[in-house]
């Protein structure tokens, strides 16, 4: 197991790269149900955050008043991995709203993107705009380098070690 000072650095590059990832909820039933979403993630040095800006459709709500855990995947042809395991809140309030749609719009690509993008979504206080958070508990990168054979570590943290 690994510190997250070393484990969080490498996570964010490797998703921001790979940008897109399936993202896994659970229904009232227990049910998974996986999406590919585009999550932002901050690294203060201390803490990690990551941000969705999606539609807050009733399925979504759902699943997460049920159960607010998470499971994000991200997988690209070199396969080089990393995953994180979170709870996700729902942010509703304008400002967060605000700052996850200029978060978005200010980041580089490939992560960074303009959110008007989005027909439904006409600005960050647009009813069909939320912002997700997600607060990892678990996060692993696994390079692909690692599998192939030719070198690299596996990294993983764990909030409860």
């Amino acid at each position: 197991m690994h510190d997250l000072a070393t484990v969080a650095p490498a996570f964010v590059e490797m998703a921001h790269r790979i940008v897109w990832c399936s993202v896994a909820t659970v229904d009232p039933q227990g049910r998974p149900r996986t999406r590919i979403l585009h999550p932002i993630w901050q690294w203060d040095g201390t803490q990690l955050v990551g941000w969705i800006g999606t539609g807050p459709t009733p399925l979504k709500r759902a699943h997460l008043a049920a159960n607010p855990a998470v499971s994000l995947s991200y997988w690209d042809p070199q396969h080089d991995t990393c995953s994180a395991e979170c709870r996700a809140t729902w942010a509703f309030d304008d400002a967060t709203r605000t700052m996850v749609w200029e978060l978005f719009r200010s980041a580089p690509p490939p992560v960074g993107y303009d959110p008007a993008i989005i027909p439904a979504w006409t600005g960050p206080t647009a009813p069909a705009f939320a912002a997700l958070r997600l607060d990892p508990q678990r996060l692993r990168v696994f390079p692909g380098s690692v599998l192939l054979g030719q070198g690299g570590v596996v990294l993983n943290w764990n909030a409860e070690d």
